[in-house]
């Protein structure tokens, strides 16, 4: 089958949670079919390289330069434009020329897109070439979240309601017009039969991991002789640095009165300034970004994932278990994994819940030794991503053997 794929970066190198997944299921989908790569990058970005990465498993690469204009202001152009701002900020003349020279009609089979905001581009040609969109995070569902968790001004909450009415019916516009929704966990699916259209097509895939890469002999350091709690991630992606205010606000303080030696360890590329001024406290450790996160990942007792914003990747989680790090969350982190609480992660939604976990697998090397091997049990029978992969590029087979006459 022909497939063309089309992606509004080129993940590589895989220093974010959404890269790791798009990237090994676009090498996945290429290892059952012949695929043809499209990517939007930005200048500086680094050409021939990186472009060397896809070529190795995909038929046919090509990026299309692409730079991130100004944000539409509300008057005069956002206000009156039907599409959410989300949307139209990703949408480029040139960027719609090189997709239409491809999409000619009999060329491809299937064209896979990630994510909502490249919609535009395909929706003329979905009458000749079917379209699947993988959702790294259900973008009215992410938004909702956001709007209800953090704090924004009067002018910035007006701003998202006057979005949300677009985005919800452009979300029940590609419920309707695509041929599948793949989303990375049932809470994602049932959000969008729930608020959007009990019709969408919608496809669960679960996140994995590379567990050739993240295992727990792929990094010899040993474990920090403190306990310590790392947190792993993004440090400009919102629902991470509201995990870290929640965590610092009303937690942390919990945790010391329990385990008064616990380091902090905070990794991850890109910390905003709230970020970085966390790492001004005793016992309290910001990296940035680091070249590579095993070792840190070994260094740690466990992991915190104290995540209220939901949707997403959530590969920290698959990370942490199959290195052998075991992991204690919010029901909203662990979301889509089906987890068991005590038996391969600890469970907390409440401060002082959470805290009491965390203080409970730094005291019990018992119950942490438990949770480390039945983590790294379940990453191992669960989470393996070429496995995931085949079984989403099998169902691209079986859809398009069905709409063809």
């Amino acid at each position: 089958m022909k497939l063309l794929v089309i992606y509004p970066y080129a993940p590589w190198p895989l220093d974010r949670g959404t890269y790791q997944r798009t990237f090994h299921l676009l090498k996945a989908l290429a290892k059952e079919h012949e695929v043809d790569f499209l990517a939007l990058t930005e200048p500086g970005e680094g050409g021939e390289e990186k472009r060397e990465v896809f070529a190795r498993f995909c038929r046919d690469v090509e990026f299309i330069p692409f730079e991130h204009p100004p944000w539409q202001k509300l008057f005069p152009n956002r206000l009156f434009n039907p599409l959410p701002s989300n949307v139209q900020h990703w949408q480029q003349p040139a960027v719609a020329a090189a997709i239409n020279r491809r999409l000619t009609p009999g060329r491809y089979d299937l064209v896979h897109i990630c994510d909502l905001v490249l919609m535009p581009y395909v929706l003329p040609h979905r009458h000749h070439t079917p379209f699947v969109v993988d959702r790294s995070r259900v973008d009215l569902q992410f938004q909702l979240m956001e709007h209800k968790t953090l704090r924004f001004s009067t002018r910035e909450r007006i701003l998202r309601w006057e979005s949300f009415s677009k985005l919800w019916r452009y979300e029940k516009i590609l419920a309707r017009e695509t041929l599948l929704e793949v989303v990375c966990g049932p809470d994602d699916e049932v959000f969008l039969h729930k608020h959007v259209s009990a019709q969408a097509p919608v496809l669960v895939v679960a996140n994995g991991v590379d567990l050739d890469y993240f295992h727990p002999d792929a990094a010899s350091d040993p474990r920090d002789p403190e306990p310590t709690v790392i947190f792993c991630g993004a440090m400009d992606y919102s629902p991470n640095v509201d995990a870290l205010r929640w965590f610092f606000e009303s937690i942390h303080g919990l945790l010391l009165e329990r385990c008064p030696e616990v380091k902090i360890l905070i990794v991850g590329k890109n910390p905003l300034p709230e970020v970085k001024a966390y790492g001004e406290r005793a016992g309290v450790t910001v990296t940035g970004g680091v070249p590579d996160v095993r070792p840190y990942y070994r260094r740690a007792w466990v992991q915190m994932v104290p995540l209220r914003i939901g949707g997403g990747t959530r590969l920290k989680i698959v990370e942490s278990l199959a290195i052998g790090t075991p992991v204690i969350s919010t029901s909203i982190g662990a979301q889509g994994l089906e987890l068991t609480h005590g038996e391969n992660f600890l469970c907390g939604d409440d401060p002082a819940t959470f805290a009491s976990e965390i203080a409970r697998s730094l005291t019990d090397s018992s119950l942490r030794s438990r949770l480390e091997q039945n983590g790294m049990a379940t990453a191992i029978k669960r989470f393996g991503w070429p496995g995931i992969g085949s079984r989403l590029a099998q169902h691209y087979q079986t859809l398009i053997q069905q709409t063809k006459p």
